[in-house]
């Protein structure tokens, strides 16, 4: 349901939807029709195309040969198909693939695919989009102008629920002659965005752009670092434990806080560490509807 409420945004940026599952196709129209789904869902009973890209999900099968007694088998069964580990569970769930996405050209060609380890957990289109450096969402932005650089910092989605996967994206615009360091650099503060921890809200390790080697004469020294603008990108998941559910059911906002750390130089000077604070507001809603 999040992608069809994105579906005609990213028609109009050349991108067109399918969905893939094992359902027959009697119960995926049943499904289109209640929920409004615009885009094709496509029925691959038997599983034949869900095998053949190498995403057939087997731990239904291992529950079945094991008897579920295996305690190994029984967490993964928590992990990949259900949390409720059950021989009927299991049978249920027979042929279903890992969840994720593929990114096709108009040639046939898989260029990039984004999957996720627990089943209950999804990335956004926007998110994806942001990875893929496709451009900022339609989502407000605060812009904090400072001495050396300047910050534009966004949430990829507006409203997020429990199971989401989206990002926190800061956009870093150094001003004319100034660089700031890049991981790698030693002796120097390097930029990283620090999120305050919070219950239920799992931060996964930040994506940092290429950066470019800086010859600082002075010194006679080498460093990576970035004079041009770039984005750091936080991906984040609202948990979607029982206990989550629980706590965040009366919740109507997530709000993250945390703060950039850089340190800037220009060809002469290098100027003291800074910490600008930042912070996103989203709106929370109980989960997206999902397929049968």
């Amino acid at each position: 349901m999040e992608l069809q409420g994105r579906a005609d945004e990213l028609k109009a940026e050349g991108l067109g939807l399918a969905a893939i599952s094992y359902d027959a196709p009697g119960l995926l129209a049943d499904f289109s029709t209640r929920r409004g789904v615009t885009f094709p869902l496509l029925s691959d009973t038997g599983s034949a195309t869900i095998a053949a890209y190498g995403i057939l999900n087997t731990v239904a099968d291992e529950v079945l040969e094991t008897g579920g007694d295996d305690r190994s088998v029984q967490e993964d069964v928590k992990k990949f198909v259900a949390t409720n580990g059950s021989l009927s569970v299991a049978r249920l769930t027979q042929g279903t693939p890992f969840p994720g996405t593929f990114i096709v050209d108009r040639e046939g060609r898989v260029t990039a695919r984004f999957f996720e380890e627990y089943y209950r957990e999804r990335s956004t289109a926007s998110s994806i989009l942001l990875r893929l450096g496709e451009g900022a969402p339609p989502v407000a932005a605060t812009r904090i102008d400072g001495a050396h650089i300047d910050v534009t910092a966004y949430p990829s989605d507006s409203t997020v629920s429990p199971g989401t996967r989206f990002a926190l994206a800061v956009k870093i615009d150094p001003h004319p002659t100034i660089h700031v360091y890049a991981p790698g650099a030693i002796g120097y503060r390097v930029v990283s965005l620090l999120i305050t921890p919070q219950p239920f809200v799992r931060t996964l390790p930040i994506q940092y752009p290429a950066s470019e080697i800086y010859f600082f004469e002075p010194l006679n020294e080498r460093v990576p670092v970035y004079q041009k603008p770039f984005t750091l990108l936080q991906e984040v998941v609202v948990e979607v434990t029982s206990e989550a559910e629980r706590a965040l059911r009366t919740q109507q906002t997530l709000r993250i806080t945390g703060a950039l750390e850089y340190q800037a130089c220009d060809d002469k000077v290098c100027f003291n560490p800074a910490t600008i604070p930042l912070s996103w507001t989203i709106a929370l809603t109980p989960n997206f509807t999902r397929a049968p």
